[in-house]
């Protein structure tokens, strides 16, 4: 960003054209990016959209199930991974129900 602004500028507002470009709601495309996320194994786009989609209204429940809808495509190592990159945000939100997803 520093380095080279006027390239981060228009990066940002590419990103924000995208976002807008569709019929998607912010939390439905916060968790379509989650997904996506999940399937490159980025840790911390994981952590990031995790918490977008908790900003945008999403519930816990329904940001484990996106990480669980991977399953079958990503396979069990991956979805553990990011079971525990999720929990990690969902954790920072909601300390008081620590242990209730393991």
């Amino acid at each position: 960003m520093k380095a080279y602004p006027k390239i981060w500028q228009a990066y940002d507002r590419l990103g924000g054209s995208v976002h807008e470009a569709g019929p998607l709601a912010k939390k439905n495309r916060e968790l379509v990016k989650l997904g996506m996320a999940i399937g490159a194994r980025l840790e911390g786009a994981v952590h990031s959209h995790a918490r977008r989609a908790l900003q945008e209204g999403a519930e816990s429940d329904e940001i484990y199930h996106a990480v669980l809808l991977g399953l079958t495509t990503l396979g069990f190592p991956t979805t553990i991974a990011a079971l525990t990159w999720v929990k990690d945000e969902l954790e920072k939100r909601s300390p008081s129900k620590r242990h209730q997803r393991k």
